[in-house]
């Protein structure tokens, strides 16, 4: 499976080439992603105008002219079912991608999103149709959407329990974290030196 990762900020304090033990994030979150025994192809969605600046540090950068990470994505949707993250999520677990892509071949849905008790969907952690994907975003875009999270609302996707996957490896909730300043990166940094 694909593996399309959104390098692609919004804001002017979003930075995924960050260093997280040594290495820019999203090269990281890059290299997480390929430790899976299920991802065997990554392309990195990235500004038009970074791309110099990520192809240092990504292997395929994808450069998008876009307004905002939706529209970037939706310019940038694959061919096949593809599992997406965004680059500032260098804990992703390679055991919960397996798990993950072994799900969605199982009953391929539109797609296939974790979930946490209060609803909210994990969606830049998250296996998808690209076809549906596409649909969705494109209505959500027509209803004046900008958020790459009201793209739930727009697709009928199988939810997974991060509550019941929690119970059967607590780590799996690393695979959620995003760094955002400099104390996530010291957390980033501390849990991938854990044995």
């Amino acid at each position: 499976m694909r593996a399309v990762v959104i390098a692609f900020p919004e804001k002017k304090w979003e930075n995924y080439t960050v260093p997280v033990n040594g290495k820019p994030m999203v090269k990281l979150t890059e290299e997480r992603l390929l430790m899976s025994k299920r991802v065997g192809e990554i392309f990195t969605v990235v500004r038009n105008n970074k791309l110099k600046a990520y192809s240092l540090h990504v292997m395929n950068p994808l450069p998008v002219n876009a307004r905002s990470k939706m529209e970037a994505l939706f310019k940038a949707v694959p061919d096949g079912p593809f599992f997406l993250a965004e680059g500032n999520m260098p804990l992703v677990m390679p055991f919960l991608v397996n798990y993950l892509v072994g799900l969605f071949y199982e009953n391929e849905p539109e797609a296939l999103i974790p979930v946490w008790k209060d609803g909210t969907a994990e969606i830049a952690h998250a296996i998808y149709d690209p076809d549906a994907l596409a649909d969705a975003i494109d209505a959500a875009l027509a209803e004046g959407y900008r958020s790459l999270s009201s793209i739930a609302e727009f697709l009928e996707y199988e939810p997974v329990s991060i509550e019941e996957l929690t119970k059967r490896n607590p780590k799996v909730t690393l695979s959620f974290f995003k760094v955002r300043n400099s104390f996530d990166v010291s957390f980033a940094e501390r849990a991938l030196n854990e044995p």
